[in-house]
């Protein structure tokens, strides 16, 4: 066997090697974005008390709070924002009502409403209050769950890479 072919034939399994391996990586993506947005609800989680609210904090690895009340244009307004977070990111979105749950609001000092807190890993990592748009509130909920959306992927884009 000749040196040429020698190294033809090995540059031909490497080149199956990164294929599988290109393939794999994608599958393993796939299954952990996947995983991430079964066990992720949908829909924001309408708070009834603080046990609740403690479970769904320490269940999920990030978790944003929407403290509101009902008599709140703000807060409103901010609504439709918070729907499309709750079913967009890897983020578990909490609807707390400050007047129904004033233990609550005054336990992490809600001052203002809208006021929303990010948790991560059980841990108040943010806290913004009043309203903001929806791409600030996205990005800063990707800066901890380091989820990418399967198209941005498929673009082979990967935003927020750790």
């Amino acid at each position: 066997m000749s040196d040429s072919q020698s190294d033809s034939d090995l540059a031909d399994i490497r080149a199956q090697k990164r294929s599988e391996l290109k393939q794999k990586l994608t599958e393993d993506d796939t299954a952990n974005n996947e995983a991430t947005t079964a066990r992720t609800p949908t829909d924001p989680i309408h708070i009834n008390s603080a046990d609740e609210f403690n479970a769904a904090v320490t269940e999920h690895d990030v978790v944003l709070v929407d403290f509101y009340a009902d008599w709140c244009g703000p807060c409103q307004m901010l609504e439709p924002t918070v729907k499309s977070l709750a079913a967009e990111t890897a983020a578990t979105v909490l609807k707390v009502d400050i007047d129904q749950h004033q233990s609550l609001a005054q336990q992490y000092q809600v001052r203002g409403v809208p006021t929303l807190l990010l948790f991560n890993d059980a841990e108040t990592v943010e806290e913004i209050v009043g309203v903001r748009d929806e791409s600030t509130l996205r990005s800063l909920i990707q800066q901890y769950t380091h989820w990418h959306p399967p198209r941005a992927k498929a673009r082979g884009f990967l935003l927020n890479s750790p």
